[in-house]
């Protein structure tokens, strides 16, 4: 061969070297082409549905970089020339073949279906809920369960309520250990007295309603009508007239400083008649033909304070005989036995019929005459009619003395004695005593009330006359009682009482510790004044 012909490669490359490169070249090209075409539109599913696969294509990328150009060509050209053979027949099969840079290939069947299917089966609300449905249908933690319920504060009626060996399945079978008495009050406080009732229990009232639900009760009083009067003198006759009725001295403060304790030992207590009172009330009824056809109670004022102030004083025990005949129901007066008297409390007693006497007239005392020959038996009683509610009621009351005005009309003036007051003792006196004075008062119609204040010697410090109606105001502002509450109170005592007793059945009414409730309670006997009073009618 000719030197001139000859062409030298400057890459070191013969001619047969370079047209056989120029050769292979064309051929990649043609294959490339169409081997291109086919990479992207199996990539284009690829990136969508197998991220693996890219990834695993790109680090394969990455090592391919140091491959030499002339082995990529020949890998290149062999890897075409199988390709020319096994792809094109298979071009319309199922198979999708992905190439990396290192000739390696994989393929799945139906790839892209089998993912959107999986997809579809896996997450019901999309893509963004993947934490959703990984979670497991049943929770490894155990279901919470509170402990049961127990208010042992508050047993039911009948209970054992508090106790270390007392529980809820009752009375052990076995006594308490030790040698310690059954306690009687199971629990603490009024409310959970649960002690035996008596055997000769009939029915109760419970003290359910608060004094703001009392007081928006409006109860009618009807104005007091005296019927009837009578007198008891010295030596315990009665006469159905008003000599016994005292005159009040207007010049009561003239006697300011007098010795209260004056005419105590020629003093003549208060003898305890018992139902031999009811029956002089019962006579000056039946001396005046009063009908009682009409009428619901028949009963001495000390029976309706005692109901009435009970409404705001719940420490103070007190009982009555109760006694229907002829749908009328008589309340018969039951004094409860009393602690002994020691003599300052015999002294304190007398004080109080000492001012009844100093404060009235009395012809047989000259002027300037000290009190002397006080009888606490000498008495007047008028017999009232008025109407509580729905209730009629016939009531004996006593009256201390009378006044009368310009006009010459008598009117009624209750005498009251009471230690002088102080920061200490006022507001218990406005509580208790004033109340206990309007009910008194405002029951029989007394409009005058006039108070004696003395000292702890018995001396006559000052004098107080107050206006019945004006009491409610005094106490209104500072809300101590409400006198609307008391006739509230003893409407709900009345209808209970009235509806609850029977025809020719004799009970007693009480109020007994633990001041929670009234007690009606059946009474074997009924007194024999009631018995000839129904008889005679």
């Amino acid at each position: 061969m000719d030197i001139a012909e000859q062409t030298i490669n400057l890459f070191g490359e013969s001619d047969e070297e370079v047209e056989a490169e120029e050769e292979s070249n064309k051929k990649n090209n043609y294959t490339n082409g169409d081997g291109e075409e086919e990479e992207q539109q199996d990539k284009e599913p690829q990136s969508s549905s197998s991220p693996s696969s890219s990834s695993s294509s790109s680090g394969h990328s990455s090592g391919s970089s140091s491959t030499s150009s002339s082995s990529n060509r020949s890998s290149s050209s062999n890897n075409n020339s199988e390709e020319d053979n096994d792809v094109r027949p298979s071009s319309h099969s199922n198979r999708t073949y992905n190439y990396n840079d290192e000739g390696n290939s994989h393929y799945s069947e139906n790839e892209d279906e089998a993912a959107e299917e999986n997809d579809e089966r896996g997450d019901l609300f999309g893509s963004d809920n993947d934490d959703y449905v990984k979670t497991p249908a049943a929770s490894p933690h155990p279901i919470p369960v509170l402990p049961p319920l127990r208010n042992t504060n508050n047993q039911p009626r009948g209970g054992f309520g508090r106790g270390r060996w007392q529980n809820d399945r009752g009375r052990g079978l076995l006594p308490r250990p030790g040698s310690y008495q059954q306690r009687q009050n199971y629990g603490y406080g009024n409310n959970f007295y649960n002690g035996h009732r008596d055997e000769r229990f009939v029915s109760e009232l419970k003290f359910s309603k608060s004094e703001e639900t009392l007081a928006r009760k409006s109860i009618a009083f009807q104005e007091p009508c005296e019927l009837a009067c009578y007198s008891r003198v010295e030596g315990g006759d009665v006469y159905f007239d008003d000599r016994g009725l005292r005159l009040f001295k207007r010049l009561i403060t003239e006697d300011i400083g007098s010795d209260l304790n004056e005419g105590f030992n020629t003093f003549i207590p208060k003898k305890e008649l018992g139902s031999d009172g009811f029956g002089d009330l019962l006579a000056a009824i039946r001396n005046k033909n009063i009908p009682l056809q009409n009428m619901h109670f028949v009963t001495y004022r000390n029976n309706l304070n005692k109901i009435m102030a009970t409404a705001y004083m719940r420490h103070e025990p007190w009982e009555m005989g109760v006694h229907k005949r002829n749908g009328v129901v008589y309340l018969d007066v039951h004094k409860l036995p009393e602690r002994p008297q020691n003599e300052l409390d015999k002294r304190r007693c007398y004080w109080g019929y000492s001012f009844e006497a100093l404060a009235t007239e009395d012809p047989t005392r000259a002027d300037g005459e000290g009190i002397h020959h006080v009888d606490a038996n000498v008495e007047y009683c008028a017999v009232i009619k008025t109407k509580l509610g729905a209730h009629r009621i016939l009531m004996g009351a006593e009256m201390d003395c009378c006044d009368s005005t310009d006009e010459g009309r008598r009117f009624y003036v209750e005498l009251k004695t009471s230690r002088e007051l102080d920061y200490h003792t006022e507001e218990r006196y406005e509580r208790e005593k004033l109340l206990k004075f309007w009910i008194q008062s405002f029951l029989a119609g007394v409009p005058y009330i006039v108070i004696g204040y003395r000292d702890d010697a018995g001396l006559l410090v000052r004098t107080e006359r107050l206006r019945t109606k004006d009491i409610t105001h005094r106490v209104k502002m500072k809300n101590y009682w409400q006198g609307g509450v008391c006739l509230a109170f003893a409407d709900e005592v009345l209808c209970w009482l009235y509806g609850t007793v029977k025809e020719n059945e004799d009970y007693v009414l009480q109020f007994a510790p633990p001041f929670s409730r009234l007690e009606l309670l059946q009474a074997h006997s009924c007194p024999d004044v009631i018995k000839q009073h129904v008889e005679q009618l």
